[in-house]
Order: structure tokens, then sequence, then C-alpha cells
């Protein structure tokens, strides 16, 4: 049993809020799940984010995934930290070939005058 840290849809049509729930990943997305782990109101200005530290730190541990929002939730909420972003350098090799390139070029048109 894979279960997934996700997003349950409730409100009214038109009026969206959503619990985050601890569920299996086979299940529908609002059919039944194992654990509350807070609520989510996208449409509230500014949005509602209400999370149990305790209860998501639970499920983290024992290997739920969460989704890409409940994710991204959890790094505003610090539950989560931010990944590291990992930008390469630029490779300064073909930086040196290139200014290698330029300086030969100059050297061959000095030379013809």
């Amino acid at each position: 049993m894979a279960v997934k840290l996700r997003l349950t849809r409730m409100g009214a049509k038109k009026k969206p809020f959503y619990r985050i729930v601890a569920i299996d990943s086979a299940k529908s997305r609002d059919g039944q799940y194992i654990e509350q782990i807070g609520i989510y109101d996208p449409v509230a200005t500014p949005s509602i984010v209400k999370i149990d530290k305790e209860k998501a730190q639970k499920w983290l541990n024992t290997g739920a995934q969460p989704t890409e929002t409940v994710r991204s939730l959890f790094v505003k909420e610090g539950i989560i930290k931010r990944p590291e972003k990992n930008y390469k350098a630029k490779d300064s090799s073909k930086a040196e070939l290139k200014d290698d390139a330029v300086e030969a070029a100059v050297e061959v048109q000095s030379e013809k005058e």
C-alpha cells in the first residue's frame, strides 16, 4: 500500500476548499482517506493553509509521498526545506577556447597588414 499526501476536494460548486489527507494511492481523489493532515482554501484572500505539522512529519517519515501541490504547501509552511537550485557553472574551458580563437584571429589579421 503506497501512501500519498494529497488534496481532497470539498465545498460547493465554484467554491472549493481542500483537505490535505494521507490516502492510499490507488483510491480516487475524494475516496476514503486514512488521516486528515490539514486544510487549504485557495478561494479566500489571502489563501488559508492550516497544517498539523506533527502529523505531516509522521507521514513523511513513514514514507508517504506528497503530490506537487502538497509539497509546495509544505515548503511554504516550513515543513519541508526548499530544494537547493543546482545551477551549473559555465564551462570555463569553452570560454577560454573562444578567447584563444579570437586572439589567434587578431594575430593573423595583424600579420597580414
